[in-house]
């Protein structure tokens, strides 16, 4: 074997040897985080399972699209809790005028949830804009149940601290509607939680009450005995209150002081 061919055949052999080596220590890939989308998709017969409806009682039906790519935990829960009937009959019971409106407490006091257990946190980047529906938690981050609340107007501080995991699509006028107040002195209700997918019947309140009649009492009844009665004779004149005993006055009140205005 002259020089050249020992030279190329340990050229060969040095490139071979290398190659596990150098394959060996190269740093593996690390798949790229999926970038998430705020825009979502407003049309209600697009994946109708995802489509949140909320029948209220100022008489409007919300549509919420729901957002798995945000936060999958927490959009399983709420499906899960609507098709239990765990929302119907409960109410707004803390309502920000400018900032949110808040529910999902079975006992109307903010402190209440379900008997499931609290969510691990699921913050994203996702930005609370006018519509945006997030999950109310305590101090503690893994503390959201079953409570959520739908934001008014934009609010960028709340974003990575809340978990963002839908947004209103329809009737956002009904939920401008809802009553203020914390709790409000007459609050507004879900009267029905469901899924577009359950093809569920909007249930609206009841009908206000019928007006008095103008003549001061329903109409006489057509029975002749009571029809052509005696008169009844007229009450005795009472006798003349003394002039001496003034009327009693009424009992004297605070005037409330002016609630502390909520910080933003």
């Amino acid at each position: 074997m002259n020089r050249r061919s020992l030279f190329s055949v340990l050229c060969v052999a040095l490139v071979c040897g290398a190659a596990p080596a150098l394959a060996k220590d190269a740093a593996p890939v690390t798949p790229a985080a999926p970038v998430l989308s705020a825009a979502v998709d407003a049309d209600l017969t697009h994946d109708p399972d995802n489509v949140l409806l909320l029948d209220l009682s100022n008489g409007g039906r919300v549509a919420i699209r729901l957002v798995p790519a945000w936060a999958p935990g927490h959009v399983e829960r709420i499906k899960t809790l609507v098709k239990s009937g765990f929302y119907n009959g409960i109410i707004f019971h803390r309502v920000i005028e400018g900032f949110m409106a808040q529910t999902g407490d079975p006992t109307g006091t903010g402190q209440g949830g379900s008997q499931l257990p609290d969510l691990k946190a699921e913050f994203n980047p996702m930005p609370h804009v006018r519509g945006s529906v997030s999950m109310a938690r305590t101090n503690e981050p893994d503390s959201a149940n079953s409570q959520f609340f739908i934001v008014f107007y934009p609010r960028f501080a709340l974003d990575r601290k809340y978990t963002n995991f839908g947004r209103v699509i329809g009737g956002m006028q009904y939920v401008d509607a809802i009553q203020r107040g914390e709790p409000p002195a007459n609050p507004t209700k879900i009267l029905q939680a469901s899924l577009a997918s359950e093809h569920k019947a909007q249930v609206l309140p009841p009908p206000p009450a019928a007006a008095p009649s103008l003549t001061g009492g329903p109409a006489p009844s057509l029975v002749p005995e009571k029809l052509f009665a005696p008169s009844a004779k007229p009450a005795a004149k009472p006798a003349a209150a003394s002039a001496t005993k003034p009327a009693a006055r009424p009992a004297a009140r605070p005037v409330p002081k002016p609630a502390a205005k909520p910080k933003p």
